[in-house]
């Protein structure tokens, strides 16, 4: 079996898809566990890595695979458990937690994805030899690693300005920030052999048609009857198109007409078109609501654990509701260190600059309140929103999906060089 095959079950086995029955194959007890590989301050055990051999084994034959050798899924996946071992290590010292309320959020996704309800998936689990609690730990496991790897490798991406205005301008660029149009299309044939008195009883047709339609013609009706195009017996429905992959003369026709108009007739060279556009989604205009918002961020540590940072902000929060000023409390008790010389002054929302979490209970506080302390990645907050305003931002809605998307694409190589540069750099051994 080839290498990238069993590679590819291995991730599979670990993205989260614990409703397959194949992954669900119970490990047979061990008498005697053992350390076989301390990792940092980790250790992996023998009961673990035999667990995941057998569940993998299970997968590859549901799928009709060909199994490797013993010997190379163990190397292949201890060496999985090693790298899973030291991202978990990571999101232990910067503080990555899940609450119960994220797992209780994933398990009714899963439940929603595979048709099931809560007895259901229970006996599901029960079917397979598996424990809710289980469940809930490996999924623990694996927000914990997506965490992790999303902001450690997401720092070592950056996109410049520059990049962005090169994509744009090229055509994939004019491609992907175009706007959608739903169209409908008659059109009246001329041959490229025409003579000017065929030519001029087309055009003649067309101006028929056009002025049928802006007496209140149905248009689809006119289309079925008298378009030469290839989709008049839809109606002549075009369905959503980009403007950049239609005719320039299509595109610069439809750009000055709103929703439920028709163009004039169009000649081009294949004969008279006429268009309607029946909706129009994306590009133009955008007015997106800001929020200017500030806050105090508390990290959990060694000496500060998770339910004490949110009870400090908890007596953070009574302070300013009894008086004390948001912003002097913000220098004196943030642990944001872009923000806290500032009061906590975050500036003006823009689309994609919070994580969810921060964004969520943004959009939920009202002008003037203060938010109750919610957890992010980062550690645990309070928020006051103090203006919102709704603000025209294409320009910056464009650009910023430009930017995902080129960080999308470097995202899985350079996942790749930073699991191989923390491989390197951890102490490994292992044991025979």
């Amino acid at each position: 079996m080839k290498k990238q095959t069993m590679l590819k079950a291995i991730k599979t086995l670990t993205a989260g898809a614990l409703l397959s029955a194949s992954l669900f194959t119970q490990a047979q007890t061990i008498a005697l566990d053992k350390v076989i590989a301390v990792v940092d301050d980790d250790v992996v055990m023998a009961s673990e890595l035999h667990q995941r051999m057998s569940m993998l084994a299970t997968q590859l034959q549901a799928n009709n695979t060909e199994l490797p050798p013993p010997e190379v899924m163990q190397q292949q996946l201890l060496e999985h458990l090693i790298v899973e071992s030291l991202q978990l290590q990571i999101g232990q010292r910067v503080g990555v937690t899940i609450t119960d309320a994220e797992l209780d959020q994933a398990i009714d996704r899963m439940k929603k994805a595979n048709k099931l309800n809560h007895e259901q998936f229970i006996a599901k689990l029960k079917q397979d030899r598996l424990t809710l609690n289980s469940v809930r730990e490996q999924i623990r496991r694996d927000m914990i690693i997506e965490q992790v790897q999303r902001g450690s490798v997401n720092r070592r991406i950056k996109i410049s300005e520059q990049e962005i205005d090169n994509f744009l301008r090229s055509k994939e660029g004019e491609l992907f920030s175009s706007p959608d149009y739903n169209l409908g299309h008659i059109f009246v044939g001329v041959a490229s052999s025409a003579s000017k008195d065929e030519i001029t009883q087309a055009e003649n047709k067309a101006s028929y048609l056009h002025e049928q339609l802006q007496a209140g013609a149905d248009f689809r009706q006119l289309a079925v009857a008298n378009s030469n195009g290839q989709n008049a017996l839809k109606g002549g429905d075009l369905g959503w198109r980009k403007s950049a992959q239609m005719p320039e003369i299509f595109a610069d026709a439809i750009a000055d007409i709103s929703k439920g108009e028709i163009t004039e007739p169009l000649r081009s060279g294949a004969g008279f078109h006429i268009l309607k556009l029946y909706d129009k989604r994306g590009g133009g205009l955008q007015m997106i609501e800001q929020s200017k918002v500030r806050h105090i961020l508390v990290k959990p540590s060694t000496i500060l654990s998770d339910e004490e940072a949110r009870q400090e902000l908890v007596d953070i929060r009574q302070q300013i509701i009894d008086g004390e000023d948001f912003g002097e409390m913000a220098r004196e008790h943030s642990e944001d260190v872009g923000s806290m010389l500032s009061g906590g002054d975050l500036g003006w929302s823009l689309p994609g600059k919070f994580v969810p979490a921060f964004e969520a209970a943004m959009d939920s506080t009202d002008v003037g309140d203060i938010s109750e302390p919610f957890r992010s990645q980062f550690g645990w907050h309070i928020l006051q929103v103090e203006e919102r305003r709704q603000q025209d931002m294409s320009d910056t809605v464009k650009r910023n999906q430009a930017r995902n998307l080129l960080r999308g694409r470097r995202f899985e190589e350079e996942r790749i060089n930073w699991l191989r540069e923390i491989r390197d750099e951890a102490y490994v051994d292992i044991k025979g």
